[in-house]
């Protein structure tokens, strides 16, 4: 119970530190910070691969599964959200 309460406390914090951060960056660092963003997001997607194919169990295998599923989605969403905004600097 006291790892559970450290770890929930844990999360809260992130929560709080990554909402303050995200508010006080300027508009024309948005498309790096994304870029970096996705390259997190890969390296969960690899670790959610990694994690469905260990075949520890249909537990670990479902949930491996959501997590490769949810992941996939965040990288394509991510790439998809960094070009429109390079998309916005072009010349027409």
């Amino acid at each position: 119970m006291e790892t559970l309460l450290l770890l929930l406390t844990l999360f809260v914090i992130a929560i709080f530190l990554g909402v303050e951060l995200i508010t006080k960056v300027p508009p024309t660092l948005h498309t790096p910070l994304m870029s970096g963003s996705n390259a997190i997001s890969g390296i969960t997607l690899v670790g959610a691969l990694l994690s469905a194919g260990a075949g520890s169990g249909i537990l670990v295998n479902v949930l491996g599964f959501i997590a490769v599923t949810l992941a996939t989605i965040n990288v394509i969403g991510g790439y998809m959200v960094t070009n429109r905004m390079l998309s916005m600097f072009k010349r027409k």
